[in-house]
């Protein structure tokens, strides 16, 4: 937290379908004595859309909506523009799978001072919206295209549909029956309310003036929860797909479909949106979440529901990015999910394969590789040798950093090439005389 410059973190485990702890840790702002508690709102932005999309899909349940209707059938206030006379329909699953070719990825919010647009100013991109106008420029139902502006639209299809404003709904639908008693969508907060959250620091631990930004898009980014209401949530999620009685009040079905492809080029097993919910993997490894970024707060929520599994991580700081995997990962290794059933671990190195020797990649970078009885030493350019140690294959990993390492070729005791796998990005590199 103190490299990262993030004051605050809340975080929340799922485990055996129950929310076995929740936890704050470090303080709301910098230079304040107040601590984070379990109880401590944080921003959790685009993780407000799968909660959302649940309080759709309940409308859908009563027959007050159709998921497949055309969306000016419920709007009002405002309509989807045309294009040069060619009249787009969408339809809400289209929008809660960003399917629906809509624009504006994203909101960058407005100070907590004012002045706020309205949704309908927001939806034109009038001042003081900081948005272009959203508009469909993709042919709907054809690709997917994360957008901001299309969950926009579907928020102010529920409310011109209900008559409601949209916090009272979504308290109405959601966060009351799951108990997520921290939990809010009103944009701006009250101000009792906005006496307990945690405060926006976007970088170097320096606070956004006046706390944090507002977001009137509140389908989109507008969600004020802490990780063990999400965690409440999720595990809701989970019970209602494996058909045991949930708060949530929606059908094993439902919750299915919101966790399948929406487009025909889409697979379980592979990564896609179905319906508000990212998800990835198959049978055991099958997982949903969301993520989520607002000024100077991020949040990550990720569920394995054949396990019951899961966990919630939301820090109020943009520099400590990488606090949201490596808690994540912690949690995984501890709590004995799938990515960790197998942690490396060092074997024998093989007898008689000649791994070292000098490997270029094909923008020139090198590695030397040198061999000792236990373990290879690798140097890239200038940094000093860094160890690896052997593991199942022809793979080998270090321990000081997350690298791995696997020999290629056609010739088992002279590896022909090498391959590194670091941070997410993968190079070839091929052996070369010196």
């Amino acid at each position: 937290m103190t490299y990262g410059a993030t004051p605050g973190v809340s975080v929340a485990v799922i485990d055996n379908f129950e929310v076995v702890w929740a936890r704050g840790f470090g303080k709301r702002a910098t230079g304040t004595p107040d601590a984070v508690t379990p109880s401590t709102p944080f921003q959790a932005a685009s993780i407000s859309k799968p909660v959302f999309a649940l309080a759709v899909m309940k409308l859908v349940e009563s027959s007050k909506l159709d998921l497949d209707a055309d969306v000016n059938d419920y709007l009002a206030s405002w309509r989807v523009p045309s294009n040069e006379g060619w009249n787009p329909r969408i339809t809400l699953r289209q929008l809660l799978s960003h399917t629906a070719g809509t624009t504006v990825h994203g909101f960058a919010g407005y100070p907590s001072a004012g002045p706020w647009p309205t949704v309908s100013q927001i939806l034109q991109g009038l001042p003081p919206a900081n948005n272009l106008p959203i508009v469909v420029d993709l042919l709907p139902g054809t690709q997917f295209r994360y957008s901001g502006g299309g969950t926009t639209i579907a928020q102010q299809a529920v409310v011109d549909a209900l008559g409601k404003p949209f916090p009272d709904l979504m308290r109405e639908l959601v966060l009351d029956p799951l108990g997520m008693s921290d939990s809010s969508f009103e944009q701006p907060l009250p101000s009792d309310a906005a006496a307990k959250v945690a405060m926006a620091h976007p970088w170097n631990g320096v606070q956004t003036p006046g706390g944090y930004h507002v977001y009137p898009e509140m389908a989109a980014a507008g969600l004020w929860t802490t990780a063990a209401d999400l965690a409440r949530l999720g595990t809701e999620v989970m019970r209602a797909l494996r058909g045991d009685p949930s708060k949530l009040g929606l059908s094993q079905e439902t919750i299915a479909c919101m966790l399948r492809p929406q487009l025909p080029d889409q697979k379980i097993g592979e990564a896609f949106v179905g319906l508000g919910w990212f998800c990835a993997g198959n049978d055991k490894e099958f997982r949903f979440g969301h993520s989520g970024g607002n000024e100077g707060f991020l949040a990550n929520m990720r569920m394995l529901p054949a396990l019951g599994k899961g966990a919630v991580v939301m820090i109020n700081s943009m520099q400590g990015w990488f606090l949201q995997k490596e808690l994540t990962d912690a949690i995984g290794r501890e709590y004995r999910w799938p990515s960790f059933e197998i942690i490396p671990s060092a074997v024998p190195m093989t007898l008689g394969i000649a791994y070292a020797g000098l490997y270029r990649s094909d923008d020139g970078a090198t590695i030397l590789v040198s061999q000792e009885t236990e373990t290879l030493l690798i140097q890239f350019g200038r940094q000093e040798p860094l160890p690896l140690f052997k593991t199942i294959g022809e793979e080998f990993f270090a321990k000081a950093i997350n690298l791995s390492m696997r020999f290629n070729g056609p010739d088992p005791v002279r590896p022909a090439s090498l391959t590194t796998s670091h941070g997410g990005k993968s190079t070839s590199f091929n052996r070369v005389d010196r």
